[in-house]
C-alpha cells in the first residue's frame, strides 16, 4: 500500500515537472509580441469621407513614433513575430507625378525584440543578421504604382512599393504589397513581402525540435506626420 501511494506522488511529481518544463519551453520558444495595425480594420469599405487635397498630401513626410517593421518566421509549432528596432525615414509624396514619389527608411537592428532575450541575441548574432557589422537594415523605394488621382478622407487605397531591401549588406528587390490612407493628417501605410534566409546569405535554422520556413515575412507598420513648411 506504501509503495502505491509513493508511486502515485512520483507520478504527480513527473507530471507537474513536465509541465513546468513544457511552460518553461513555450516561453523561451513561443510568439510573444502581437502585430500592431495602423490601419483600422474595414478601411477600405468606409464611407467616403472629404476629398483629400494635392495641397495635403504633397510634400516631404517623416516616419514618426508608432511606426514598427515587423519579421514573422513560421515554425513547426508556431508563427513567431519580432519587431526589427527604431524605424526612421523620409517620404516625398508628389500626387501629380507618381515618378517623383521617394520613399526610404531605416531600422536599427541592435533593437530586434521578441520577446526572448536569448533568441533575439542568436538571431542578431554573426550568423543571421549580424547586427555588430551590420547594425542597419534599409529599405529606399525605385517606384510606386497604384497611387490613385485623389484620395478620401479615412479610405485605405491599395499600392505596391517597388523597392530594394538591403540586409546584412546585401541589397535584393522587393515588393511590397500595400494600403495607404490619409486621415487626421497623417498618412498610415501597411504592407509586407516575403523573402527568404538564403536571399541574404543566411542558412535557415532547422533545429531538432523545431524546424522553420524559409520564407521570412516582413511588415511594414508605418505612421508619417508631414514637414511643417
Amino acid at each position: 500500500m506504501m509503495k502505491k501511494k509513493w508511486l502515485t506522488i512520483a507520478a504527480i511529481v513527473v507530471v507537474v515537472a513536465a509541465g513546468g518544463g513544457i511552460a518553461a519551453y513555450q516561453s523561451l520558444t513561443g510568439n510573444h509580441v502581437e502585430i500592431q495595425e495602423v490601419i483600422a480594420e474595414g478601411a477600405t469599405e468606409a464611407a467616403s469621407g472629404a476629398v483629400v487635397t494635392s495641397d495635403q498630401l504633397n510634400g516631404e513626410w517623416n516616419i514618426s513614433d508608432g511606426s514598427e517593421v515587423y519579421l514573422s518566421m513560421t515554425t513547426s509549432k508556431e508563427t513567431v513575430n519580432m519587431t526589427v528596432g527604431a524605424v526612421q525615414g523620409k517620404w516625398l509624396i508628389d500626387t501629380a507625378n507618381a515618378a517623383q514619389i521617394t520613399a526610404e527608411g531605416t531600422v536599427d537592428v541592435n533593437g530586434l525584440d521578441s520577446g526572448n532575450s536569448m533568441r533575439d541575441g542568436h538571431i542578431k548574432g554573426a550568423d543571421y543578421l549580424n547586427a555588430e557589422a551590420f547594425p542597419q537594415a534599409t529599405f529606399t523605394a525605385t517606384s510606386v504604382e497604384g497611387l490613385p488621382e485623389s484620395w478620401s478622407e479615412g479610405v485605405a487605397v491599395p499600392i505596391k512599393l517597388n523597392g530594394t531591401l538591403t540586409v546584412r549588406g546585401v541589397a535584393k528587390d522587393v515588393v511590397f504589397d500595400s494600403q495607404a490612407v490619409y486621415e487626421q493628417g497623417q498618412v498610415k501605410l501597411a504592407g509586407n513581402t516575403i523573402v527568404t534566409f538564403a536571399d541574404f546569405g543566411m542558412a535557415n535554422p532547422h533545429q531538432v525540435v523545431v524546424e522553420t520556413e524559409n520564407n521570412v515575412k516582413v511588415e511594414l507598420q508605418l505612421i508619417l506626420d508631414k514637414q511643417a513648411v
